[in-house]
């Protein structure tokens, strides 16, 4: 079949694409930003159109000669009201499927009883999309899952991180007492591709889980028995309300509160394959129970063939902040710090030393304050540098790195990184490399910031002292480094 994937760039979607290759479909993916599939090893294998879901008339053009859709956004990680924008890029793809023919969407959603007053309101927003999915006359196969475990997922990193830094813990009652069916990310996949082949799915409600029902606390004894670690003392208690568990989460799991409010929140509700809707009965197919589940997703993290990760979600940039492909005279204020260094290294060695920044690496001045900055940050609702990077030494379009993501990335040349970290405006740090020609190499690093408002112009210039001195000697580092791996 000729099949789009919206939502190839997510956690979900860029481990689908190759399996439905692998199934001999044609896959077009849908893509606001396509070259974040720059880099990704199937890329030569696909069609990519830029379309937006939030934009009807970008994917009514994408989706022609499209034969089935995969519908895989979701704007939970975003800023703002995700279940409104959730809504309307449901019903944009609704209308775009239906005008180019569409046969067939598949949806993948949350499990939880129908009735939205007994759901959380990620759950809830989970099951609008899917009711405005399935509104018009292109046939709708949704499928519910609970706690997705995979390498990568977000799910899995706040259990993982949960079990992993706390040897004791005060949580929440329903932490005890709230039955959930994990399924692993392999399973899910199996599943989203067996859909499509299969008539009796058109129309359908299929909930998929794994063959384990048990608490939370019970994953992350299970997580810790999997991962050689003591069984964690976890004393519930009952004043812990869902906000103050996002925070708790936010501050020990590299995931934002932004989506960790929306998780937590879900954890409140039982999520648990109904009989009559399991998708056992129109898929053969059994099921990793949720100890397998958890060792292959500590394999693949240990090997570092992470191929894709909640982290892959971006947020959206406002449209009052300057992309950076705008002129210098595009408009608003830009402040900016250059720093220029001279270097013995190749350019390609150069090259190499900016783009393995970050992570288990460091950022090779002022190590300490970078770390203190990524504690703050986390402490008023932000990404942190927890989070990390991918893998140590590739980098691609849309990767997160810190409390950065990729912005632009041509090899040998340009590095551009915008920040996530919550600063009132935009900003970016950048790295080009210039060979002068004669022998040597310049590394010319950028600082641009787009303050909002006074707080913004405030931010820039208290801490543009402090700043001059960690990017001076960032730069003469990463120059260092690089002439002595040369």
């Amino acid at each position: 079949m000729k099949v789009a994937v919206i939502g190839a760039t997510g956690y979900v979607g860029g481990r689908l694409v190759p399996e439905l290759l692998a199934s001999g479909h044609d896959v077009r993916c849908l893509a606001r930003t396509p070259a974040r599939l720059d880099g990704v090893e199937w890329r030569s294998k696909v069609d990519v159109a830029a379309a937006d879901v939030l934009d009807e008339s970008s994917v009514s053009a994408a989706l022609e000669g499209i034969e089935a859709v995969y519908y895989l956004v979701h704007a939970m990680s975003q800023d703002g009201d995700f279940a409104e924008s959730d809504r309307i890029g449901a019903e944009n793809t609704r209308v775009a499927a239906e005008k180019a023919g569409v046969s067939r969407i598949v949806y993948l959603g949350g499990l939880g009883e129908d009735d939205p007053g007994e759901l959380s309101h990620h759950l809830a927003s989970r099951h609008e999309v899917g009711r405005v999915l399935a509104a018009g006359p292109v046939k709708v196969t949704e499928l519910r899952a609970a706690v997705i475990i995979g390498s990568g997922s977000a799910s899995f990193e706040m259990l993982r991180h949960l079990a992993e830094v706390l040897p004791a813990m005060i949580c929440p009652r329903w932490v005890t007492m709230t039955k959930c069916q994990p399924i692993a990310i392999a399973d899910v996949l199996r599943y989203l591709v067996a859909v499509i082949e299969i008539p009796e799915a058109a129309g359908q409600i299929l909930e998929v889980g794994g063959p384990d029902v048990l608490t939370y606390r019970d994953m992350m004894d299970r997580y810790a028995a999997a991962a050689g670690l003591r069984r964690r003392l976890i004393i519930p208690v009952p004043i812990l309300t869902p906000r103050l568990s996002s925070h708790w989460v936010n501050l020990v799991t590299p995931l934002p509160y932004v989506l960790a409010r929306p998780l937590v929140d879900s954890l409140i509700n039982d999520v648990v394959v109904r009989p009559d809707r399991d998708i056992g009965r129109l898929v053969d197919h059994t099921p990793y129970t949720l100890d397998q589940a958890i060792e292959r997703a500590l394999a693949v993290v240990g090997d570092l063939q992470l191929k894709t990760s909640w982290m892959d979600s971006a947020r959206t940039t406002g449209a009052a902040v300057p992309m950076k492909q705008d002129p210098e005279w595009a408009g608003g204020t830009i402040y900016e710090a250059i720093q220029e260094v001279t270097s013995t290294a190749t350019p390609e060695a150069l090259f190499s030393t900016v783009t393995g920044i970050g992570g288990e690496r460091g950022w090779y001045a002022a190590n300490v304050l970078w770390t203190l900055r990524g504690l703050l940050d986390k402490l008023i609702g932000g990404v942190g540098m927890r989070r990390g990077r991918r893998h140590p030494d590739e980098l691609r379009v849309g990767d997160a790195l810190d409390f950065f993501r990729v912005d632009a990335y041509e090899e040998p040349t340009l590095l551009r990184l915008r920040a996530e970290m919550k600063v009132p405006g935009g900003a970016w740090l950048e790295w080009r490399i210039i060979d002068d020609g004669s022998g040597g190499t310049r590394l010319r690093q950028r600082a641009r910031f787009h303050p909002r408002g006074v707080a913004g112009r405030a931010y820039w210039w208290v801490l543009l002292p402090i700043h001059k001195v960690i990017w001076k000697q960032l730069a003469e580092r990463l120059a260092h480094t690089a002439e002595q791996a040369s």
